[in-house]
């Protein structure tokens, strides 16, 4: 495998880094555009090897921790959202690329749309999965408590909490390694309370208190948007919703996962960015397109393509 490279950059007087992984095709051209790939809150540009397996080999990969996140500076107090996207374009502007491929995941499934929209003639392709597009006031009151606990000092009961607040625990529902992820959940939170980070109690904050702004649409982008079939943080239906305002765009279910089903059905993911980011059809992934299908409990999954 190719050295990854580290470089370091500063937007509006904030330090933060990415990282890049460059292409090995075998002596030809990289397949497509880089690939900028950004995840949730508490997930860093080390974090990723499966996109690093599937896209290395086409194009470079690019991780990043933005400022709030990772070993980057803390985020000022109020919204950060074009601060966000300031960075995202440093970081484009820094690689020398006219364009990118864009997957943004959770928290960053935000970040990677407002950037989308801002500057639509450097997306190549769009990829956003696990779309925070509605938090409920259930949702809300869980992360309320979660806060608690941390603020009370608390540490592994934080850890649970949280955790337990972004994934389906229905025994009807069924998710593919649900217990393994729900054990990794849970220590990655404890450990980046443990260690100081000083993003954890931020990020949290930031989840009670920032809308991320989904509307306004999107168009001239191709896109495809994906949702673990039992995603409970925001529902498939209101994700897809949320896709058919993106002009063209592709919208999923991946099977038997929720909302962490970057861990669960990791590799499926992965396939699914890789191939459509490449020009191959999405689903080459065992994805669900199509027709509303019958859950258990006699909820309906919706996944359908747009346009």
């Amino acid at each position: 495998m190719a050295q990854e490279i580290i470089r370091h950059l500063t937007v509006h007087g904030l330090r933060f880094a990415y990282r890049v992984l460059p292409c090995e095709p075998g002596g030809r051209a990289p397949a497509t555009e880089p690939a900028l790939v950004l995840g949730g809150a508490l997930q860093g540009m080390f974090g990723w090897p499966q996109m690093d397996e599937h896209l290395g080999p086409v194009t470079d990969v690019v991780t990043a921790d933005l400022p709030g996140m990772g070993t980057a500076d803390p985020l000022p107090p109020g919204p950060g959202a074009a601060l966000l996207r300031d960075a995202v374009t440093a970081i484009t502007d820094d690689l020398g690329a006219p364009r990118i491929n864009l997957f943004g995941f959770s928290y960053g499934a935000a970040i990677a749309f407002g950037w989308a929209r801002q500057a639509p003639q450097r997306v190549a392709r769009l990829v956003l999965g696990g779309v925070p597009v509605h938090i409920g006031e259930v949702q809300r009151e869980h992360w309320h408590r979660a806060r608690a606990r941390l603020e009370a000092g608390d540490e592994e009961g934080f850890a649970a909490l949280a955790a337990d607040g972004l994934m389906c625990l229905d025994p009807e529902r069924p998710v593919h390694r649900r217990e393994l992820a729900r054990r990794y959940v849970r220590r990655s939170f404890l450990h980046e309370v443990r260690s100081g980070s000083p993003h954890t109690a931020e990020s949290l904050h930031r989840a009670l208190g920032d809308r991320p702004d989904f509307s306004g649409g999107l168009s001239g982008v191709p896109a495809l948007v994906f949702a673990g079939e039992h995603d409970t943080v925001t529902s498939p239906g209101r994700q897809r919703e949320f896709a058919g305002t993106i002009e063209g765009s592709r919208f999923l279910t991946i099977p038997d996962s929720d909302h962490w089903v970057i861990l669960e059905r990791s590799e499926e993911v992965a396939a699914l960015v890789t191939g459509f980011f490449t020009g191959r059809e999405p689903g080459s992934a065992p994805a669900r397109p199509g027709l509303p299908r019958q859950a258990p409990g006699g909820r309906a999954v919706h996944s359908a393509g747009h346009g």
